[in-house]
């Protein structure tokens, strides 16, 4: 009986822990190799449909499913399994370009066995359908789709053959991850040169590229892209947009203005592509785009207006050409806008780590840095040496073996001064601005902070400001793309799902062409109300809620609410040990199905909401505090707990507490005294939470390899290093101090 037994726990763990036969000479004979994928893949896909490995995304899942097929050989499948998750991926046929390069090549082994030709004749056969056949809209994406690295997936797929040397076996995760890298290189290997040189060729018979040096008064020469499609022989309005990321993306945004019916004029920042001037990211935007944009507008091609468009920093890029505003700029539509010095590269004036991958991502060369700025291992191997290392934050490019001046010079300036003041408006400059605007961002954009930004301070000093908002559930990507059917892994209302392209175009017509005024733009404010499938239209953002909660710092077992102001005055203490490096993660679990990790934060629970609330807008209130430093940074997270146990993150907070009151100038903390720090530059949010959902509140200290560590000794955090810990950090968290939470009643 013990025998039965120990077989059958013996089985249970090889099930467990599945493998499959794969040998070991398939690592260094290809012959051996192109046999055994197709085998191993199929072995594959039924653990990936089983309940223990399936994803908890149908877009994943059929992500996968579609690779794993293709490897598999069985392109039918492989197909329908690709086009399910395009389906998944966006409605409306937006996601219609996505993986391209695959569909190409499984179409080329179909028609390449049903016709006996060779494949480069059924290559090209397919993409010529395929070009002919495709949305115009989806054209200027085919360039991006394509653009496989055949030298990355060459490399990658090493590495993951040598982790098989003198295996014969291999478990579920690691083949599913060797499929997958098998197929990139498999895939571009065998249709990049051709598949390019076609694109490049039927591009051609639809549009006129040219490329050029552009030698501006200033001294300075920058690299100039026009596209414009071939049948519009009439002088249009000109659509810029100035691009640090040069590259496949410069043709992309040219090639995407002409086929909504303007010419696309794509101008990269000095130091990028051809120009061998200094490539100082930020600084020099301002005065360079007044001098492009009188160039361009002065063009046979072009009829005087000029309309600019990009996101991120080809957002920020906007801010920078209207802080001298040119006469024939007629308006911009920034998107997911940098705010320099506002959040990027410093939020509420704590640097990120971030930045310094950025800063080689866009300096390494003359074009981008993909695949250093992708070697995810490299950069948070680097974050955590300086981590662990306990060496003060200017070390942080020279662990990383590349020393930066660019980085040295943003560390100067920790407050927002005048280095980062003068690329972009600032106050009165921007009671200047008189051409209409269009800003999107999202709840999840990494630089909603900053898109907001320009828009509040443009509001602020310009009463009369045609300026309008449109923001939803997007992340940095969706917001200047279109609405992708799941964020950060949650279906987004339908409503929701929509082409912020279209949206850019439609209102580029609006103002330049005298076309009508997008629908959606019913007001200033315009908001989708996230789990209502609905939008809501405002004139200011003071009025997308009408009510709140102050969600003040007790412990629910004490209070009958902790949305009530306290009768009398306690706090709860926390203290956190800056030199401790090896602090090991702390999680608060709040069902069966999910916790949250709680490392340096105290929680505090409310109670169960007896009714739905739609929270619309940004979190603000006041922390009272008292600590035994001169400084440390704050760390505020707001949490839904749905009825069924999950969380769902709705805002966080961070700011370096003597800059929470100003910006601009620091003021210390007295020690053991209590403080205020407002919270002001929270992410905004608009969402319905369901009646039976509690809200979970995070405050604590900002501490990890992501960010600066403040020490609190007063010095300049960048400067500050583990000696000047000293004693822990103790906080008080009084109980009268209070998140604000934005509520809309009906």
């Amino acid at each position: 009986m013990k025998f039965k037994i120990l077989l059958a726990l013996i089985f249970v763990n090889l099930m467990q822990a599945q493998k499959f036969y794969f040998p070991k000479t398939a690592v260094t004979d290809s012959v051996i190799l192109e046999k055994q994928m197709p085998e191993l893949a199929r072995q594959v896909i039924p653990h990936l449909q089983s309940a223990k490995y399936r994803p908890e995304n149908t877009v994943d899942l059929m992500d996968n499913l579609f690779r794993l097929q293709m490897v598999a050989q069985d392109y039918k499948n492989s197909l329908a399994s690709l086009s399910e998750n395009r389906n998944l991926f966006a409605d409306h046929n937006m996601g219609g370009y996505r993986f391209m390069g695959f569909e190409l090549y499984s179409l080329a082994k179909q028609v390449q066995t049903n016709k006996n030709i060779s494949f480069s004749n059924a290559l090209q056969e397919v993409f010529n359908q395929i070009y002919d056949n495709l949305p115009e809209r989806l054209i200027p994406r085919l360039g991006l789709s394509l653009d496989g690295d055949v030298k990355d997936s060459k490399k990658q797929l090493k590495k993951a053959l040598d982790k098989q040397k003198d295996k014969d076996s291999i478990d579920y995760r690691t083949a599913l991850a060797l499929c997958k890298t098998y197929l990139n290189y498999k895939a571009y290997s065998s249709i990049k040169p051709q598949v390019m040189q076609l694109l490049t060729s039927k591009d051609k018979e639809r549009f006129i590229t040219e490329t050029r040096d552009l030698k501006i008064k200033n001294g300075n020469t920058l690299t100039i892209t026009i596209v414009r499609k071939k049948e519009n022989t009439s002088p249009l309005p000109v659509i810029l947009t100035s691009n640090i990321y040069a590259g496949s993306f410069d043709h992309f945004f040219g090639k995407r203005a002409a086929t909504y019916n303007y010419v696309g004029a794509v101008v990269n920042t000095r130091g990028k592509r051809n120009s061998n001037d200094v490539n100082n990211p930020f600084e020099h935007e301002s005065e360079d785009l007044y001098e492009v944009i009188d160039w361009v507008s002065k063009q046979p091609w072009s009829n005087g207006k000029v309309g600019m468009i990009g996101g991120s920093y080809l957002g920020f890029s906007q801010w920078a050409a209207v802080k001298k505003l040119h006469p024939a700029l007629k308006t911009i539509v920034p998107q997911v806008a940098v705010g320099i010095g506002i959040d990027y590269p410093a939020q509420n004036n704590i640097f990120m780590s971030y930045m310094l991958q950025w800063i080689q991502y866009v300096t390494n060369n003359k074009l981008t840095d993909e695949a250093d700025f992708a070697n995810a291992v490299k950069w948070d191997s680097i974050y955590t040496k300086w981590y662990k290392s306990g060496k003060s934050f200017r070390s942080l490019d020279t662990i990383s073996g590349k020393p930066s001046k660019i980085f040295q010079r943003w560390l100067d300036h920790p407050g927002y001064d005048r280095y980062w003041q003068k690329m972009v408006p600032y106050k009165e400059d921007f009671s200047k601005i008189n051409i209409p605007i269009l800003t999107t961002t999202g709840y999840y954009d990494d630089d909603q902070i900053g898109a907001l930004y320009y828009f509040k301070e443009h509001h602020k000093y310009n009463k009369n400001a045609e300026h309008y908002l449109v923001i939803g559930p997007y992340n940095h990507g969706g917001a200047q793309n279109f609405g992708f059917t799941y964020v950060n892994g949650n279906p987004i209302d339908p409503a929701a799902r929509i082409s912020i392209d279209d949206l850019a175009f439609s209102w580029f017509d609006y103002i330049l062409k005298g076309g009508k005024k997008p629908e959606i733009l019913k007001d200033r404010i315009n908001f989708q109300v996230m789990n209502t499938n609905t939008w809501k239209h405002v004139a200011d953002l003071g009025k997308m809620h009408n009510s709140s909660l102050k969600f003040y710092l007790q412990d629910k077992k004490n209070t009958s609410s902790v949305f009530r102001k306290p009768e009398s005055q306690s706090f709860t203490k926390q203290t956190v040990d800056l030199k401790n490096r090896d602090q090991k993660d702390t999680y608060y679990k709040v069902s069966k199905k999910d916790s949250i990790k709680t490392t340096y934060s105290v929680v505090f629970e409310s109670e169960i909401l007896d009714k739905d609330i739609i929270i619309s807008g940004n979190l603000s209130g006041v922390f009272n505090v008292s600590i035994n430093k001169k400084d440390f940074d704050t760390d505020t997270y707001l949490y839904q707990i749905s009825p069924d146990g999950k969380s769902y993150l709705l805002s966080t907070h961070i700011v370096r507490a003597s800059y929470s009151k100003d910006n601009e100038r620091r003021q210390l903390l007295e020690p053991n005294k209590v403080e205020q720090i407002p919270i002001n530059n929270s992410y905004f949010m608009s969402k319905k939470i369901e009646k039976g959902s509690k809200l979970l509140l995070l405050v604590g200290v900002n501490k990890n390899p992501n960010w600066q560590i403040n020490y609190g000794s007063g010095k300049d955090v960048s400067d500050e290093t583990l000696k000047d810990a000293g004693e822990p950090l103790e906080i008080k968290w009084y109980n009268d101090s209070y998140v604000e939470i934005p509520v809309y009643k009906d």
